[in-house]
């Protein structure tokens, strides 16, 4: 049997993911062509959604997505943080490294988790909070790459950050809304051959966790 829905909260759950997926905004009759549904339809729909602060609408008319959706989305990093670790605790030990798991905000790289060996006599740090511009790390690059092409494999990076240092990291795949990546961070003199595809691993641990 089908579970009863409803007709607004759907258009109105619809309308919100149609502007996440545009940087100008969308008009009215845009929103009623793709929606297809007539235009006094929509402007109820972003009427509400924009007393709750979800959409804002610009001089010229255009829908885009509100600040209110930000309020949201801070309770997600710990979700997804929480569903990560145990991936990550696991990357960290085998690899004997320090592993995080950094995902998009905005144009850049922010690091939400991260777990450190506790077997290693020394490792280099990372903290959740970390970010850069998606162009400069590894974790950023990997993401990219999975703009590019549909399996990336991994992305490695020698002179990370500090001197001496370096850097792997594969994209998350196949995670509805969620754009990231799982690496590690360690020193350039002890780089362990499998560290490439073991981060790949790991990242696909952490898609089937959020998945």
């Amino acid at each position: 049997m089908t579970a009863e829905t409803s007709q607004t909260l759907d258009r109105g759950l619809r309308v919100l993911k149609l502007l996440a997926d545009t940087d100008h905004g969308l008009t009215v009759t845009e929103l009623s062509q793709r929606l297809g549904v007539n235009r006094t339809v929509v402007y109820r729909l972003l009427a509400t959604l924009e007393q709750h602060s979800l959409i804002r609408r610009d001089l010229g008319g255009r829908a885009r997505v509100g600040l209110g959706v930000l309020r949201l989305g801070r309770q997600v990093h710990p979700l997804v943080r929480e569903a990560a670790l145990p991936a990550l605790r696991s990357l960290a030990e085998d690899i004997g490294a320090t592993a995080h798991l950094t995902l998009v905000d905005g144009a850049e790289a922010l690091t939400v988790a991260v777990a450190e060996p506790t077997w290693t006599d020394f490792h280099v740090a990372h903290r959740p909070g970390h970010r850069h511009r998606l162009e400069q790390g590894a974790a950023g690059r990997a993401i990219l790459a999975a703009r590019r092409e549909a399996d990336p494999g991994f992305t490695l990076v020698r002179g990370e950050g500090d001197t001496g240092t370096c850097a792997a990291a594969a994209p998350l795949l196949g995670v509805t809304g969620v754009e990231g990546s799982v690496g590690v961070v360690m020193l350039s003199d002890a780089v362990p051959e499998r560290v490439g595809p073991r981060v790949v691993e790991a990242a696909r641990e952490v898609a089937e966790a959020l998945g």
